[in-house]
């Protein structure tokens, strides 16, 4: 079974129930998504499209049972034209994008009209933006001073991924997932405990790491070299510089492995400088224990903030995937009657 598991919801099952309802009622458009986690993201994105014509529903792709996944979303857009004007699939794009083809996925997704993809490797990448991190700091905290260059670091950490990267999608496009897959890349450009006043120590271990690894890959394979450093000019089309690096590597690693041991640390400096500076302004002790206990009522963990974060919305990402749904809204508008 697949996308269509009760009432076989094709785009042409969606586009004769539409033509059911009066032209003054708005036309229903489903948008499959991979999990309970991404339909917040793609919820928020699509509603900015939603006008008196259209609107859209976002749905996990199974009716009938709890099954989910970005297989599961494309299971039945593989060998078939399932996807229509009204009903589209939203999608991570892993690998898929970089791979340009090598894989039947990624062929599917990178030509398919109906399938949208965040670009970079997944929601999480858009959470993760450099640029946002500071205010999910503050919305954490309540502090809002500059503790540390997030967009920074997050550059200089890009740059030392980035030659080691290029070989581990090298080998992907060999559709090779074994000599240098994915788990053993993120072990390489994993970041162990930061110091907030030497954040730079941390890289420093990253570096040692990933040159070693290089090293190590072009002496095994040293006729694949200058094809491997070769993809850079491909991939730069496609927005993978060696500044934005950390936007293609896989989300739950920057999340958890990288992005996290930036902001509990920091979070914990800007909590104690708050709490100071109110046992510095309390007139007496009743003062303090109230103004502390409101300060500690407000707080809300980084964790949680992270994951809510919407400030990705200038990231080129973001824009690339907007002018997508709003190209598939001027070719839709009017077709379905």
């Amino acid at each position: 079974m697949a996308i269509s598991l009760q009432h076989n919801l094709t785009s042409s099952y969606f586009d004769a129930a539409n033509k059911l309802y009066s032209k003054k009622v708005r036309r229903r458009i489903v948008a499959y998504v991979e999990s309970f986690d991404d339909i917040a993201f793609w919820r928020a994105l699509l509603a900015e499209f939603e006008n008196d014509e259209f609107y859209f529903q976002v749905m996990l792709p199974s009716s009938t049972s709890l099954s989910k996944g970005k297989k599961m979303v494309l299971m039945n857009t593989l060998d078939t034209d399932a996807l229509g004007r009204s009903m589209i699939a939203c999608v991570d794009s892993d690998y898929d994008l970089l791979l340009q083809g090598a894989t039947n996925v990624s062929r599917k997704i990178n030509s398919n009209p109906y399938i949208f993809q965040t670009y970079g490797y997944a929601i999480e990448s858009f959470l993760c933006y450099a640029e946002s991190l500071h205010e999910v700091c503050v919305q954490a905290t309540l502090n809002d001073r500059k503790l540390m260059d997030f967009p920074a670091f997050m550059k200089e950490y890009s740059q030392i991924a980035y030659p080691l990267f290029l070989w581990n999608i090298w080998f992907y496009r060999q559709r090779d997932t074994n000599t240098f897959p994915m788990y053993d890349f993120n072990t390489c450009v994993r970041i162990q405990d930061i110091s907030t006043r030497y954040p730079e120590r941390a890289l420093s271990e990253m570096q040692q790491c990933v040159s070693k690894k290089v090293a190590e890959l072009e002496r095994s394979f040293p006729k694949n070299v200058t094809e491997v450093k070769g993809l850079a000019e491909e991939l730069s089309k496609l927005g993978l510089t060696p500044d934005t690096t950390y936007l293609y590597i896989q989300g739950h690693h920057i999340m958890d492995n990288v992005v996290m041991k930036l902001l509990i640390p920091v979070c914990t400096v800007l909590r104690r400088e708050r709490e100071a500076e109110i046992k510095k302004l309390a007139e007496h002790n009743e003062q303090f224990r109230n103004e502390l206990t409101s300060y500690e009522h407000s707080q809300t963990n980084v964790e949680l903030m992270l994951k809510k974060n919407t400030g990705y919305k200038s990231l080129y990402l973001y824009k690339w995937l907007k002018e997508d749904i709003a190209e598939f809204m001027k070719k839709t508008k009017g077709k379905i009657s």
